[in-house]
């Protein structure tokens, strides 16, 4: 192996570098110079009653659509007033309390089941769901030597960006790639819905081998077994798990598959289905979405903040510091200096997220199987404390709850789930909701997205160039 001083000493690489260096400073300069240009004064956006992020004032999202594929709610009329409520979400008219309560009761695992239901609107019978179940097995092997032609080439240390090279590669293998009919979509749609968990972690692997390493332990996933069941199986190098693990894995992945159609992933795939384009740049594009931090990594942001807690607070039980930490979090003194307690209010819910609601009982049972009770139990102190302060520090009009993020990076924590794999993950569940959205937009919609942008900037006259100064 070529030491690497050695090899950053060579002066060819030399040179490479130090040319990155400058460009990179000349591209700095121009940013410092001119950034100015691109601010916009707060006060606008009220005069011109622009909905920033697409939501009124009181947080109510701009109605941009209708769909059939799920329903989020938190609100109920009183006497001709929408009060807050208890939360509530359902997907194709079933509620997710229901739906969850028959699959745990059956001691049956759910994602495929709720795969079917998202993208075809209803529930599945015994036949059609074995029928199902065969067809997202045979769909999940991925083409022969993409994993070292694609995977392996040039891996990204954030699995999300591995992810999406991936999925506009396979539109390259694709025998009919554009063709954005019904029929052709929906299956493209099962074969991503199918390789997702072997993308991600396999890009997982790569990282850790190419970027990191470390070593390399590569499975095929079994036909047999479910995706929640595979994806555990890929990520160990014994392939083993214990029946409550996969369990509460298939309910993690039920519970993220799908939430409206303006969370911010979906709502773009919306924004590019309309366009025309084909499955894999939607998917694509939808992946970009869920990377960012305000998004699908907002577990990970939940799981430092805790950290850090842990680090400033010795004692669990010592509520008095607990309440001291969180109190700094939200005046801007402690963790990231954001002014916000992670994992605590959502866009929707007030009351209650049934997702961290139900997450959260399951949570607990498997905190006692991994002797981390004590830790769940923070979790909750934390949960309870930092609703209290927020509602004595905060105009919350609506209310404020811990959402699903709260509890969801316990959990693979728990599962011995890396960092780097759970937005990874939260994709693998999403894409069910992101397929069935796809198809809603391009049978029921057609016509592009085009929303409007109020132009605020002066009228100038044009300057010959040697008139410049």
């Amino acid at each position: 192996m070529i030491d690497k001083q050695i090899l950053m000493n060579s002066p060819k690489i030399k040179d490479v570098v130090d040319r990155y260096k400058k460009n990179a400073a000349r591209a700095e300069n121009l940013a410092q110079q001119y950034q100015g240009n691109y601010y916009i004064p707060p006060e606008l956006y009220e005069k011109y009653d622009v909905k920033r992020g697409l939501r009124d004032i009181s947080g109510k999202g701009v109605l941009a659509g209708l769909t059939n594929i799920s329903e989020v709610s938190a609100s109920v009329m009183e006497n001709g007033v929408r009060m807050p409520a208890e939360g509530k979400l359902y997907y194709r008219g079933y509620s997710i309390d229901d739906l969850v309560k028959g699959f745990i009761e059956q001691n049956r695992f759910g994602f495929e089941e709720i795969i079917y239901l998202l993208l075809t609107g209803e529930l599945p019978d015994k036949k059609q769901l074995s029928d199902f179940h065969t067809l997202i097995s045979e769909y999940q092997y991925l083409p022969s030597r993409f994993n070292s032609g694609v995977i392996m080439k040039m891996p990204s240390d954030n699995i999300m960006s591995t992810m999406a090279k991936c999925v506009l590669s396979l539109h390259a293998v694709d025998p009919n790639p554009d063709d954005i009919s019904i029929l052709n979509v929906m299956r493209q749609s099962l074969e991503l819905i199918s390789r997702f968990p072997s993308l991600a972690v396999y890009s997982y692997q790569a990282a850790q081998y190419f970027r990191q390493g470390q070593s390399m332990v590569i499975h095929k996933p079994l036909p047999e077994k479910t995706i929640a069941e595979n994806i555990l199986y890929m990520i160990r190098p014994d392939g083993e798990y214990t029946e409550l693990e996969a369990r509460l894995l298939d309910l993690a992945l039920v519970l993220h598959a799908e939430h409206g159609g303006g969370n911010n992933s979906t709502f773009t795939v919306h924004v590019v289905t309309s366009s025309g384009t084909d499955t894999y740049s939607a998917i694509a594009a939808a992946l970009g979405s869920l990377k960012g931090p305000r998004h699908g990594g907002a577990n990970i942001k939940v799981m430092k903040m805790m950290d850090d807690l842990k680090e400033h607070v010795s004692d669990w039980n010592n509520e008095t510091a607990i309440r001291s930490y969180l109190s700094d979090l939200l005046n801007k003194k402690a963790f990231d200096k954001s002014g916000l307690i992670y994992g605590m209010g959502h866009a929707v819910y007030s009351i209650s997220d049934p997702r961290a609601v139900i997450l959260k009982t399951f949570a607990e049972k498997l905190s006692s199987e991994k002797n981390m009770h004590d830790e769940f139990k923070l979790y909750e102190t934390v949960e309870r404390i930092a609703i209290e302060l927020i509602s004595e520090k905060r105009k919350i009009i609506k209310g404020v709850c811990a959402n699903v993020d709260f509890y969801s990076g316990f959990v693979y924590q728990m599962l011995g789930i890396p960092a780097d794999l759970f937005t990874p993950i939260f994709g693998i569940a999403r894409i069910a909701g992101w397929s069935a959205h796809r198809l809603e937009e391009l049978v029921s919609a057609n016509k592009i997205i085009r929303p409007a942008y109020q132009p605020i900037s002066d009228k100038r006259k044009y300057k010959n160039l040697s008139e410049r100064i």
